[in-house]
């Protein structure tokens, strides 16, 4: 084809928008005549027009095919009406029938055209028009990437779907949003799509959403393009088109997707993977019902034989009867959902109850030995010379404070922590910006699951191994144990009374309360974790093996596990990396880091300083000398300097990151 005719054609053409160019009139020869035919749109109707009659030309193959017949008020209407006839029908030379035509002469495709117009937007005067013409162009490659455009089978220089197929270039015109004729336009999408894939149509047009258009003219229900898009149509097999449907289902039912997107299918999803239930997977595709129809996937009836189509004992392990009560929908409702109503009472007021207590005790903490350390900025801290007469000759001595087995077992439980952290809060926070490159980087929820799982494993091990450890430590001088003695981490009347002491500290009504072995912050710490295994570990087995549990549980612990271990999760992350390091670490008295607990050894002035009761019982009774220890090697301390810093700086890595994802998600309507 002429490229120059064919652009100067396309500068006389107005496609989609009634445009402000006026129709060319262009003469023709006819065959050997000599003598010019009019072409204009008038001539052309008087024969093709919708009142004439019938015009059929045979093909190659010799079947008749009837020609369009034009409606002219209807083409006056549409898109095209600027536009003349043989703007498009480029090979037509005269309006003498049979039409003498140009050889090789080929029309100009609508994409092609289209995209032309767009090059030049300023063409055109109203922002309505320009608006237009890019909305177009943006549709055009959205279909040139579409399946639609791809070769139909092997026909040479045919596809799927053309432009002509959907839209009827005659008289196409999209009415206004909002507007009757928009409505009439919405309840005749399906059939046109019915056109190619009727067996689908047929399926739709029986389910609810169907009916709604069918029956009931709602040109709300959900019609074709709803899900599978206008004009980017994509077969339903890759990852983006699942996401993509999913979405679009939420689009109209926002408070199920709102619910889905909360459980563990539905944080895959938002984290851009397919493999978990869409949707779809549950409702079916086109024959959808209502989960109370009793052919509906999700009827109670139906519902274990739906879930077991994933869960087959194949891929995963058979779905069992539990199933059927899990709730994917599940909301804050206390009378539809009281179970998850209750969960999400007891964690947010734990975590409220928690955080509100120690950060209030942190920050007024902080003021108070701020202004301690800055009186004594001028002397030294703690001077060994003021130590009791025991103590001669210990200047540069350690206070052995930790065993080997301890310091492992610290070492353990904090990477634990930190790799359970990372590989869960992608999960947790699945719209958080950093969600999706973390999960990425971690090679997929599939993977980042096996890592958690494992480590989850390590953290559990550690855990059961110091139940051991101290019950035999126990048990060999039962006899001799205190529960509430020196030497023991049961909370007792002391630290009630240490803890009030404290606050009077803060407030300047008292001096700073002595204390010994361990200080009821310690004492905190260590049994924190036993609430916290018990809840993320039970709920944790629950979420892993959900085909057993299922087996002897109804399918509503599933979302109340899913409540419990992350919202543990947070409180353990919330606690661990700003009270505890700030009691460990970030205290005036301790900045920028304590590495007692990777040496296991403090300076012995500084344990006098912080456990003054348990240096002066050991003192009394002779027993100090037994902890005396030199001062770590320098290789020691800068090893532990390292580990503790890089500790650290990961730690307050995943805060920010879960407080990124909190913000986000508390923002989120």
């Amino acid at each position: 084809m002429d490229i120059g005719k064919l652009a100067a054609r396309l500068v006389a053409a107005a496609a989609f928008v009634v445009a402000n160019l006026a129709g060319a009139a262009v003469a023709a020869t006819a065959a050997g005549g000599g003598a010019q035919t009019d072409l204009g749109n008038e001539s052309c109707l008087s024969c093709h027009g919708a009142k004439q009659k019938k015009i059929e030309v045979r093909q190659a193959d010799g079947e008749m095919r009837a020609l369009n017949q034009v409606d002219p008020a209807r083409f006056a209407n549409g898109v095209h009406a600027s536009m003349e006839c043989i703007n498009c029908h480029l090979e037509i030379n005269d309006s003498v029938a049979p039409h003498s035509k140009s050889l090789g002469e080929k029309r100009p495709d609508c994409a092609q055209c289209h995209l032309e117009i767009a090059k030049t937007p300023s063409n055109y005067k109203t922002a309505r028009e320009r608006r237009a013409i890019r909305i177009v162009a943006e549709n055009v490659r959205a279909y040139q990437a579409s399946s639609h455009a791809k070769p139909e089978g092997d026909i040479p220089g045919k596809v799927n779907a053309s432009c002509s197929d959907c839209h009827n270039t005659h008289t196409f015109d999209v009415p206004p949003r909002g507007s009757p004729e928009r409505a009439e336009f919405r309840l005749g999408v399906s059939d046109m799509c019915g056109t190619c894939h009727d067996a689908h149509l047929e399926e739709w047009a029986e389910s609810v959403h169907g009916r709604e258009v069918k029956e009931k003219n709602n040109p709300n229900s959900a019609n074709c393009a709803d899900c599978h898009t206008s004009h980017s149509v994509a077969r339903p097999r890759s990852t983006d088109v699942k996401l993509a449907i999913t979405d679009s289902c939420g689009s109209c039912h926002e408070d199920a997707y709102k619910s889905y997107r909360a459980t563990y299918h539905g944080q895959v999803a938002t984290l851009g993977f397919a493999h978990t239930a869409k949707c779809f997977d549950c409702h079916s595709s086109h024959d959808i019902e209502p989960s109370s129809n009793p052919v509906s996937r999700m009827h109670l009836d139906n519902r274990l034989e739906a879930c077991q189509k994933c869960h087959d004992g194949d891929r995963l392990p058979e779905a069992t009867i539990g199933f059927v009560s899990f709730s994917p929908h599940a909301t804050n409702d206390f009378e539809k959902h009281p179970q998850i109503w209750i969960a999400n009472f007891v964690m947010v007021n734990l975590l409220l109850g928690t955080f509100t207590f120690f950060w209030v005790h942190t920050i007024l903490w902080f003021f108070r030995e701020y202004r301690e350390r800055r009186k004594r900025a001028s002397q030294p801290q703690l001077r060994v010379q003021g130590l009791p007469e025991v103590a001669a000759g210990l200047q540069g001595k350690h206070f052995r404070r930790f065993t080997g087995t301890w310091r492992i077992a610290h070492l353990l439980f904090a990477l634990s922590l930190m790799v359970l952290t990372l590989t869960g809060i992608s999960l947790f926070y699945p719209d958080a910006p950093w969600a999706k490159p973390l999960i990425n980087l971690l090679g997929g929820p599939q993977a980042a699951g096996t890592v958690h799982r494992v480590f989850a494993v390590i953290f559990a091990g550690v855990f059961f191994w110091h139940l051991g450890y101290v019950g035999i430590r126990i048990g060999r001088d039962w006899r001799n144990f205190e529960v509430f003695g020196p030497n023991s981490l049961i909370p007792g009347l002391q630290d009630l009374k240490d803890i009030a002491s404290m606050f009077k500290w803060f407030f300047g009504l008292g001096p700073r309360p002595v204390f010994d072995r361990w200080t009821y912050w310690e004492k905190f710490d260590y049994w924190a974790p036993f609430w916290g295994v018990t809840i993320i570990g039970s709920s944790g087995v629950m979420l892993w093996f959900p085909e057993f549990t299922a087996a002897f549980l109804p399918g509503w612990v599933f979302n109340v596990a899913t409540i419990l271990h992350g919202e543990e999760a947070v409180l353990a992350v919330g606690f661990l990396f700003t009270v505890h390091f700030f009691n460990n670490h970030f205290r005036p008295d301790k900045f920028p880091l304590d590495v007692v607990m990777f040496t296991g050894a403090m300076p012995l002035e500084e344990f006098r300083h912080e456990h003054a009761v348990e240096y002066k019982r050991l003192v009394e009774s002779g027993q100090l000398d037994k902890y005396i220890v030199d001062a770590p090697s320098q290789p020691m301390t800068l090893a532990s300097t390292i580990l503790g810093f890089t500790l650290i700086a990961a730690g307050l890595t995943l805060l920010v990151l879960v407080f990124i994802g909190f913000i986000g998600a508390v923002g989120a309507p």
